[in-house]
């Protein structure tokens, strides 16, 4: 089996990815930050059942993003409810936080030798990241393919995959349990409460509860309320 780093982050579109990998025949290297989000529940989520997953090797790593801040998700900001469709980039945009978190997967993966990186960034139903958009996964392939010393030597060719690009989140979802995800197992929500119940009004639960919705399914996971 080919190896692959995964960005994997604990949620539905990650663990997505994860079980795209392996279908595709890879042996998955997943990789998660502590950066100082304030739903640290996702990361509990991803260390948990990465076993549960299949995946070979999973790494945490810790880089404090609340010294910079400029996020909701990152800062003492209010996480916004119910405006799923507001115009702009929204204040839960982490600065370059995909940027910072493909860069850590592309050392990883040259030192795993091995060209195939995965990261779930969605283009439809997102809320509007720049750091989500085709456009920027392909500058970041370009670019990893003339930084590192593996790709400039010939030893291999790097490969952004973002599978879930052009899928709804309908989509994925369905994609996933052909896969025999169990997203019971997944956690999205920016806010959840202390005991890590979802708030079902933020961004990230908006657009989840909207795909289960249009599937005609239930999402597995517990809310304090569903949009």
């Amino acid at each position: 089996m080919k190896k692959a780093v995964v960005l994997y982050s604990g949620g539905l579109d990650s663990t997505t990815c994860v079980a795209l990998a392996q279908a595709a025949g890879c042996r998955v290297h997943a990789l998660s930050f502590a950066y100082g989000q304030r739903h640290q529940i996702e990361l509990e989520q991803a260390r948990r059942f990465a076993g549960r997953l299949g995946i070979s090797e999973h790494r945490i790593v810790s880089i404090d993003l609340r010294q910079f801040g400029g996020s909701a998700l990152t800062a003492d900001l209010e996480v916004p409810k119910d405006c799923c469709d507001e115009p702009g980039i929204p204040v839960t945009y982490v600065p370059a936080r995909n940027t910072i978190f493909l860069s850590y997967a592309l050392a990883w993966a040259e030192v795993l030798g091995c060209f195939d990186i995965y990261i779930g960034v969605n283009a439809l139903d997102y809320s509007g990241y720049p750091d989500c958009r085709p456009e920027f996964i392909a500058a970041f392939e370009q670019m990893a393919n003339l930084a590192t010393r593996a790709a400039v030597e010939g030893q291999g060719h790097f490969r952004i995959h973002a599978p879930l690009l052009q899928l709804t989140k309908r989509e994925i979802i369905e994609t996933g349990l052909r896969l025999g995800v169990d997203y019971s197992l997944t956690h999205s929500c920016y806010d959840p409460d202390a005991s890590g119940a979802a708030c079902g009004r933020c961004d990230s639960c908006l657009l989840r509860l909207k795909g289960f919705r249009e599937a005609g399914l239930t999402d597995p996971v517990r809310y304090q309320a569903r949009g």
